[in-house]
């Protein structure tokens, strides 16, 4: 069965940069000139493109070559650069056929025809690139400090500002490697953090590859630890053998379970989930909060990991304070926020649920897929628990 969804994907996947590159060349080159050669020229070019799309990727994603992560950045750029103009040529096709409709026009004005194809292809282009390098300095840069006081009805008097620090969705990978990692690192360790949460999507790719540049996190200082909890891409890249090897670097795996942290004096409950999705991947993995939650003293300050904001719903039923998630990466490239809105509760920031429970969705630390951040940019999130009004 998942040999088949591959074949399927990678279909679809095929398919659709085929078309779209096709699309492209129609767009920019064959509608814009009766030049032969340079028609010749945008073919060429935009074959060259979307081939180097097809096999560069895989290439930066599963092969560990020399200079792979600069292959991995220049065609996941590419790819994005493309989205781009792809959304602004069909957004001015769509004008185009409205516009004609409208003035019931059955001529054809070759020259208009021409005039306007060469205007749309240009402001493409030109909101394309600029939309690219913005967004590329922008998930290239440090990530922000978020810095959010969170207020817990009852909270133990040792407790009033306990500092968690969330990293989520780093996408260790293909184009994020050993300098990000060591980043992270000094980065948090300036925090003095009393516990690191890392909430799900760390990698993309293997033990073997990953394993090395991962590892370093295990330099973060905290006072209880660092605790993890499994997102979706996990189970695309060994999920159990990511759990095994963080597990052997002193790192505290949370599997639909509840652990808790003394201090000062008092003590609060840290439960983490599997992703909503493990289950599919792996029969003995699966988003279980019920378990996590069972025996537990309600009335107890607690604290949930989980990957998907979805989990807010069981979380409130289940008297949580704070849940704490990532997975939408904030949108990562406006208006992507709009789309991520159809299928989680929440996108970004600190929410308050109900009553009693808080959510704070993390935009994420790192990037997927091409090194672009459009109006989100990353975060290094230091939460603070307080007895009193939120502050941030």
């Amino acid at each position: 069965m998942r040999i088949l969804f591959f074949i399927i994907a990678f279909t679809i996947a095929v398919g659709a940069l085929i078309a779209s590159h096709v699309y492209l060349y129609r767009r920019l080159f064959r509608d814009t000139t009766r030049d032969d050669r340079l028609r010749r020229f945008g073919g060429r070019l935009l074959l060259a493109l979307g081939f180097g799309c097809l096999i560069g990727i895989p290439i930066a994603r599963y092969l560990n070559v020399p200079g792979g992560p600069y292959i991995g950045r220049v065609w996941y750029l590419w790819g994005a650069l493309a989205a781009f103009c792809l959304v602004i040529l069909l957004v001015g096709d769509g004008l185009r056929w409205l516009v004609t409709k409208m003035s019931r026009q059955s001529d054809v004005d070759v020259v208009r025809r021409e005039f306007f194809a060469r205007g749309l292809a240009g402001a493409a282009t030109v909101t394309a690139a600029s939309m690219g390098g913005s967004g590329v300095a922008l998930a290239l840069s440090n990530p922000n400090l978020e810095s959010v006081n969170v207020p817990i009805d009852g909270l133990p008097a040792a407790l009033d500002g306990f500092k968690i620090v969330q990293l989520s969705d780093t996408h260790f990978g293909p184009t994020l490697r050993e300098a990000f990692a060591e980043h992270l690192v000094e980065r948090v360790n300036q925090l003095n953090p009393d516990l690191v949460a890392l909430t799900g999507d760390l990698i993309d790719g293997s033990v073997a590859d990953l394993g090395p540049i991962v590892k370093r996190l295990t330099h973060i200082k905290a006072r209880h630890g660092i605790f993890f909890v499994t997102g979706n891409h996990e189970y695309y890249s060994g999920a159990q053998q990511w759990v095994d090897a963080l597990t052997s670097w002193g790192v505290r795996v949370l599997r639909n379970e509840c652990v808790a942290i003394e201090h000062e004096g008092a003590s609060l409950d840290l439960l983490g989930v599997d992703d909503w999705r493990a289950g599919r991947f792996l029969s003995d993995h699966g988003y279980d909060f019920a378990s996590a939650n069972a025996g537990r003293d309600l009335t107890r300050t607690s604290v949930l990991l989980s990957h998907q904001p979805k989990a807010i719903h069981d979380a409130s039923k289940g008297k949580i304070d704070l849940v704490l998630s990532g997975h939408t990466h904030g949108g990562q490239i406006w208006p992507g926020k709009y789309l991520v809105k159809l299928v989680q509760p929440y996108v970004s920031g600190l929410h308050r649920h109900s009553d009693r429970t808080w959510i704070y969705v993390h935009s994420g630390t790192g990037y997927w897929g091409p090194p672009v951040r459009v109006g989100v940019p990353s975060e290094i999130a230091l939460i603070r628990l307080k007895r009193g009004p939120a502050q941030s």
